[in-house]
């Protein structure tokens, strides 16, 4: 079962609640999506630490519910 993009924006600003989350269905099928992700949360760590920080956000549905997602996160 597909992810709604608002579904995976709600998952990343529980997390990550002062977080700017944009979201595009990259391939319309909602299951290929992309994720800029700007927050304070990301000062200080690595790219490899701010990726895990939006994966593990995801509660487990990277692979299951959500097929593939691009992220791109940025310091706020």
């Amino acid at each position: 079962m597909a992810m709604d993009l608002k579904e995976i924006e709600n998952y990343i600003k529980e997390a990550l609640p002062n977080a700017i989350v944009e979201i595009q269905d990259l391939a319309g099928d909602g299951n290929h999506y992309s994720a800029t992700v700007t927050a304070s949360e990301f000062s200080g760590k690595s790219k490899i630490e701010q990726h895990k920080l939006v994966y593990n956000s995801l509660k487990g549905k990277m692979g299951n519910e959500l097929h593939a997602l691009a992220i791109k996160t940025k310091e706020k």
